[in-house]
């Protein structure tokens, strides 16, 4: 499984790509048909207001890929938000698949 992070319009640091990472880690245990993640976050700067898009694009084998998105202030929680999102529609996808409902 491959594992980009790509940051655009702000200064993508270490810690950050470290901690994107260590969270898709843990995806393939709801779904270990993972083909590639890749987490695009884009620093939006408004006038008085930052704040980080993050979209999580989830390429799973035999299926259209999974997108999940969210916004907020801090860049983790924004993180944190979208891997939990794309938690849940790969678990949702798996119960489907088992259920035989397609």
């Amino acid at each position: 499984m491959r594992i980009e992070v790509v940051g655009r319009h702000f200064e993508m640091t270490d810690p950050i790509r470290e901690y994107a990472e260590r969270k898709a880690e843990k995806l393939p245990r709801h779904y270990d048909q993972i083909q590639m993640l890749t987490f695009r976050i884009n620093g939006e700067n408004h006038h008085h207001t930052s704040e980080f898009a993050v979209e999580l694009v989830i390429d799973v084998e035999h299926h259209e890929d999974f997108i999940a998105t969210a916004k907020e202030h801090d860049v983790y929680k924004a993180i944190d938000q979208v891997v939990q999102r794309g938690v849940r529609q790969l678990t949702d996808f798996k119960e489907k698949l088992k259920t035989g409902k397609r």
